[in-house]
């Protein structure tokens, strides 16, 4: 079997609603990345591409998030609605979408701008 082409990760880490770093599915219902599966069948990607549950990846300030790799492409903030412009987007067309993009500058940065003293306290 060939490699994947893509593989993407959706943050399903669950907290309490209200939690100060947020929650990437607050009600553990994994919804973004069953439409992840949902479009990846339509594209018509096969056994070439999988969109996997993944326990936090700690870009909670951003979530929720998604990862695609081999890209290392990190997106955040998304919705439902956003999946299938990622897919047609991002995984066909190889467009990085800006709007959904997780700077380098906040990627694993504890001093990114969207997170505060109070949400560190909390990790």
């Amino acid at each position: 079997m060939p490699a994947f082409t893509h593989h993407v990760f959706i943050c399903g880490n669950t907290r309490p609603l209200n939690h100060k770093r947020g929650s990437c599915d607050p009600e553990g219902t994994q919804t973004l990345r069953d439409a992840f599966k949902k479009e990846l069948k339509k594209a018509g990607f096969g056994p070439l591409a999988r969109a996997n549950q993944a326990g936090c990846l700690e870009q909670c300030e951003h979530g929720p998030a998604v990862v695609i790799y081999p890209q290392g492409i990190w997106y955040g903030n998304v919705r439902v609605e956003d999946v299938s412009r990622i897919v047609s987007k991002t995984l066909i067309e190889g467009e990085v979408l800006n709007d959904l993009l997780i700077s380098n500058d906040c990627l694993n940065n504890p001093k990114c701008p969207h997170r505060t003293s109070s949400n560190e306290a909390a990790s």
